[in-house]
């Protein structure tokens, strides 16, 4: 998306606010999930949100770890609310996304997954990001400026919260909703003064085009970050026993990652593209290491804060009871494993 410099593009206040969940909404409600066909036998179809750090298929080989007995097939999602149009389409039984996503699923007809663990992890490669040369020194300085960001995601949350930290609201920007990689080429062709994102890309625009921080999402996020299954294969014996153990494999994984960031920099540099360097630094002021854990009390607390700030903030229809959508079988795995 590409925007005159000398015409500001202002977008329709109430097009933005539907944008930011109709999508999602749309592909919970309108499609039939249940009784879906399911994968092959010995097979868990699995997500993957992005690369680096948190691609399970590099921690699973850096680590030595490997499905025993079953295979993963892995899709790969932009952000964690395309996670849940598969999951509710019925092309995943396991994905991993933010406590955002499942907030506008919530407030559809139909929620065909279930929350069954929880990541705790880094909030500092969240950030909004600024291009060289910007001139915006502090959050108040996104006043009438155009801020890029992706619907139903971290991003959406934490820009609000940021923005009513120094008394602004959502209608004191101009709010760009776009999919990473149209934001990624909109921050880089100078269509967008300020760009709330997470992951590579921050490191990857910093090493490339000179990209500052304004501000990262510690104080604003929870840190928490949930992996969800499908109905059915939770229904399915056989498919509730493969993401037990593949919950297991992560959860080692994300240990082995914790405890060895001088050998996991490389891999995910040469995974995203970008010097070595940059990814010791993110590793190096990362709020917090992954760890995978059960569902909690806390857990279901936060995610709940979660969703009453966007109903509040009408950008999901109604307020909801996000309770309904965690499920605890794995606890004692995780608790032993």
């Amino acid at each position: 998306m590409s925007m005159p410099p000398d015409r500001p593009w202002r977008p329709d206040r109430r097009a933005l606010l539907l944008a930011g969940g109709a999508g999602l909404l749309l592909a919970a409600c309108g499609r039939e999930t249940t009784g879906a066909p399911g994968p092959a036998a010995g097979v868990l179809r699995a997500s993957v949100t992005g690369r680096g750090a948190n691609d399970m298929r590099l921690l699973l080989r850096a680590s030595g770890l490997e499905p025993q007995g079953y295979r993963v097939d892995y899709s790969e999602f932009q952000s964690g609310h395309l996670v849940i149009e598969a999951l509710n389409g019925g092309a995943l039984d396991y994905g991993s996304m933010s406590e955002i996503p499942p907030a506008f699923a919530a407030a559809s007809s139909r929620q065909s997954f279930r929350q069954i663990a929880v990541v705790r992890g880094d909030v500092n490669n969240q950030v909004v990001l600024l291009p060289r040369g910007s001139q915006i020194r502090d959050l108040a300085g996104l006043r009438g400026k155009r801020v890029g960001y992706v619907r139903a995601t971290t991003t959406q949350y934490f820009l609000i919260r940021m923005l009513q930290s120094v008394g602004l609201g959502w209608g004191d920007i101009v709010p760009v909703p776009m999919t990473v990689s149209d934001g990624a080429a909109a921050f880089s062709s100078g269509a967008l003064d300020a760009w709330a994102i997470y992951g590579f890309p921050i490191q990857r625009a910093m090493a490339t085009e000179g990209a500052t921080i304004l501000r990262s999402a510690l104080g604003f996020l929870s840190g928490n970050y949930v992996v969800s299954a499908h109905v059915d294969a939770l229904a399915d014996p056989e498919r509730a026993r493969l993401i037990g153990d593949y919950l297991t494999l992560s959860q080692r994984a994300h240990r082995w990652a914790a405890a060895h960031h001088d050998r996991l920099a490389p891999l995910v540099a040469d995974a995203i593209g970008v010097p070595v360097a940059y990814v010791r630094d993110q590793l190096a002021r990362q709020s917090d290491d992954y760890m995978l854990g059960p569902v909690t009390p806390a857990a279901i607390a936060s995610q709940q804060a979660v969703a009453d700030l966007f109903a509040e903030q009408k950008l999901i229809p109604r307020a909801v009871d996000m309770k309904p959508l965690w499920d605890d079988r794995y606890t004692r795995i995780l608790e032993t494993a």
